[in-house]
Formats: structure tokens, C-alpha cells, sequence
């Protein structure tokens, strides 16, 4: 029970009679003064064990295929099955005279022995016709367990499941599944790569794998090393950062909302896209801490939440505008913007998910989208209303009111008419449909 089931004689072997009629072993040991033996045996619990005439040592295996199974003898076929499973075992395996197997794991070698060519090349051969990956973490661990592999981070697509792994799981270098859901994090699902242990039991059910110690601790490192990764990323290589955070976003988002010890590892790294014109990336100072420095690259304006409310404490305080659609929402946005106001982009599919998240981890930040309803700092109260009938001492804006409310008729509405601070009277916005912001998310 402790030791892995494959590269052991046994299962793997008797999987021959699940093709053959009768399978024949001949075989001559490496020690002195060995007899040669001949064993043969039809799948039935009978065999026989005689002598052979066997000079050479090494061993020998017939089968004799069923009829209905004939499509195994074909070269292509055996080829197929070779590169699925044994492409990457440490033993060359021949046919006709042909190497048919790689032999080279790349996941077993140090990662200062590989390129960055030879791990593109290793990923194309892996996924191909496929964009280039983002970036990549390679795991080498033989203590408290083994575990070795390559994980890449794939370009979102919109065609891309993030809920369907596409990891590779192998056992001694052998291919075991495509399906890694129980030892990788589930938000770690989208990578792609490999990932060969000794140590995940592979003859057992799946609930089991959920709850087995050992394979709990190979997530948890693997989460571990993908956070130290990003990390590493966000310190030496900020506008490298920046440049992936579009598919990287999506990867740290799930994996905060769904593993508490990820987000701890992430949550300073966490950065969106803002109108502030920061002007450069940061890069740390003496003390430890982000600091913006001219000299670098400016690499469009990207914000922490820490910095923005720190950026914008004498405006407003701990309260946070944002918008989730550039395009339909860029007159609010231009709006907040000629006030000086900053507003950050929460516009990919996770921020519908992430956005709650944020609030409950900021319980005192106010999160309020761009038009939900309008900010006191756009309403210029000072302005004079101009009674337009001395009757009624009725003003233009009762008139508007009431114009609005008759043509559309509906009481459930509230018109509001207000005087809205704008340097050019044309750009601003006539009219504006507002609802609250918990409604807006219903």
C-alpha cells in the first residue's frame, strides 16, 4: 500500500489480457550460472513455467492479440500510445529501430539548467497552436514530499473554461490524467503545464484524494509557490506586471475570493487599471516600500486600493468610485473626471464577484459605481435657481421636474433636477438614469 503502482510488475502487466489471448514471457537474468525461463499463461489463474533456450540476457514479452483488438498491432496506434503515456518515461522505447519516446522531462531539471526557449518549446509541445503563456512557475520539492513540475499561465481567452484543468498529472514520469481538480487549488485551474509526484495515491476514489493529508499540503505549496511567483513578478518586473494583468487579474481574483492563504499572499500585489495619471511604475525604495520613480518606463496608470485611498483622503474618505463598463459609462466617468475625481476599472467578467468581495474585506470602504448615483462634489448648490413664472414663484427646475414626470408617467420614478458643475456646459450630460448601487447590482 505505500509504494506507487507504477513502474512495479503487476497491474500495469496484467493489463495485457485485456488485448491478448495469450501472453509469453522468456526471460535470462543478469546473475551468474541463471537458468533462462519460459512462462506463459492464457489470463486464466494457470500457467506454466518451463526452461528456454534463451542465450542472450534480458527479457522477452509475446503477445498473441485477440482478433477484435488487431488495431493495437498497428504502428501508428502503438506510437500514439507511447506519446500519451510514456513520452516523457526515462527509458527509450523503440520501434522498428526508432526511438518513438522523448525520454527528457523538462520538469525534472533544474530551472537554471532550462532557457526561456526551452520552456516555450516544452509548452508548445504540450498545447499546440496555442498563444505563448504569460509567464511560469516551476516547482522542485522533494521535502516534506515530492513533487516536481512546470505550471504556465495561459492568455484568457473568452473561449477558455476557468473551471476545467487542463494540467497534466504524471506518476514517475508515466501520464496518469488529464484531471488534476483535487490536488490542484481550484482556482489555479485555468494553468496549464505538469505536475509528477510520488506522493498522490492514485488507486483510490476521488473524495479520498479531497481529504488525504498529504495531498492537501501539495496544493496548498503549489498555491504557495504560484503566490511567490506573482511577488517576484510585481517586484523586479513591474511593467512585465502590468503588461499580463488583464490574464493575471483573473487568476489572483478567483484565487483570493477562494483560498484565504493566497489572498494573504497577493493582496498588495492587487492592482487596477485607474484615470489618475500616475505617470511611472513603482519600484522599491531603500525602506522597503513602493515608490514612484520618473526613470522608469511609464506603463499606463495602475493602482493598489491602499494607495488610492491614501491618494484621495482629502477629497473623500475611505470611499471608492469604479466602473464596470468603459464604453457605456464613459459620461459618468468624464463626468467624476473634470472634478478631479479618480475612478478605477472594474470591467472584467470576475469583478462582478470581486467587487463584494472587496467591501467585505474593506468593511469600512464605501465602493460606489460611477452611476449609481450622483457624488455631492457634482452638484453645484450654489447656483441661483431662476424663477421662470413670479406666480407660482415656479423655477426652471420645478418645470423641468414636472415636464419629465407627466411625459414618462411613472411614479415609481424620482426626477431630480440638478445644477451640475461642468467647465463647458455642452459636454455635460442632459439627463442621467441613476439608481442606487444596491440596486444596481440586483
Amino acid at each position: 500500500n505505500d509504494q506507487a503502482i507504477i513502474g512495479h510488475f503487476g497491474l500495469g502487466f496484467y493489463s495485457s489480457f485485456m488485448v491478448a489471448s495469450q501472453v509469453e514471457i522468456e526471460t535470462l537474468s543478469y546473475q551468474d550460472g541463471a537458468e533462462a525461463v519460459h512462462w506463459s499463461c492464457d489470463g486464466s489463474t494457470a500457467f506454466t513455467l518451463e526452461s528456454s533456450q534463451k542465450a542472450e540476457r534480458g527479457t522477452t514479452i509475446t503477445l498473441t492479440f485477440q482478433e477484435e483488438e488487431l488495431e493495437y498491432l498497428e504502428t501508428e496506434r502503438i506510437k500514439q500510445l507511447v506519446k500519451t503515456y510514456c513520452d516523457f518515461l526515462p527509458v527509450s522505447i523503440k520501434l522498428d529501430g526508432e526511438q518513438v519516446n522523448k525520454q527528457k522531462a523538462p520538469w525534472k531539471e533544474s530551472p537554471s539548467n532550462l532557457s526561456k526557449e526551452e520552456y516555450l518549446e516544452f509548452y508548445q509541445y504540450l498545447y499546440p497552436f496555442q498563444d505563448e503563456p504569460l509567464l511560469w512557475v516551476h516547482v522542485n520539492t522533494d521535502y516534506p514530499f515530492i513533487v516536481n513540475g512546470i505550471l504556465y499561465f495561459p492568455k484568457i481567452r473568452p473561449d477558455i473554461d476557468v473551471t476545467k484543468g487542463s494540467i497534466k498529472l504524471f506518476c514517475n514520469q508515466v501520464f496518469v490524467s488529464d484531471n488534476c481538480e483535487e490536488v490542484i487549488p481550484q482556482f489555479l485551474m485555468p494553468l496549464r503545464g505538469v505536475i509528477d509526484s510520488t506522493d498522490i495515491p492514485l488507486n483510490v476514489s476521488r473524495s479520498f484524494l479531497q481529504n488525504d493529508r498529504t495531498v492537501r499540503q501539495i496544493s496548498n505549496h503549489i498555491a504557495k509557490k504560484v503566490g511567490d511567483r506573482l511577488k517576484e513578478l510585481y517586484r523586479d518586473s513591474y511593467e512585465e506586471y502590468v503588461r499580463c494583468w488583464q490574464d493575471l487579474g483573473t487568476f489572483i481574483k478567483f484565487g483570493s475570493i477562494n483560498d484565504e492563504k493566497f489572498k494573504k499572499q497577493v493582496e498588495d500585489i492587487l492592482i487596477f487599471r485607474t484615470t489618475a495619471d500616475l505617470g511611472s511604475a513603482p519600484t522599491e525604495s531603500a525602506d522597503g516600500d513602493d515608490a514612484w520613480s520618473g526613470d522608469n518606463a511609464k506603463v499606463g496608470s495602475y493602482t493598489t486600493i491602499k494607495d488610492y485611498l491614501e491618494r484621495n483622503k482629502e477629497r473623500h474618505v475611505n470611499k471608492i468610485y469604479y466602473c464596470t463598463d468603459e464604453v457605456n459609462q464613459a459620461t459618468y466617468v468624464d463626468l467624476l473626471k473634470k472634478q478631479g475625481l479618480e475612478v478605477l476599472f472594474m470591467d472584467t467578467f470576475i469583478d462582478t464577484h470581486f467587487v463584494p468581495f472587496l467591501e467585505r474585506e474593506y468593511s469600512d470602504v464605501k465602493f460606489s459605481r460611477v452611476d449609481s448615483d450622483l457624488d455631492d462634489t457634482l452638484i453645484d448648490k450654489d447656483q441661483a435657481a431662476e424663477i421662470v413664472d413670479p406666480k407660482t414663484n415656479q423655477t426652471r427646475s420645478e418645470g423641468i421636474k414636472q415636464l419629465f414626470e407627466k411625459a414618462l408617467n411613472k411614479p415609481r420614478v424620482t426626477i431630480r433636477t440638478e445644477a451640475l458643475k461642468s467647465d463647458n456646459a455642452q459636454s455635460a450630460p442632459p439627463a442621467m438614469v441613476l439608481l442606487p448601487e444596491s440596486a444596481r447590482r440586483m
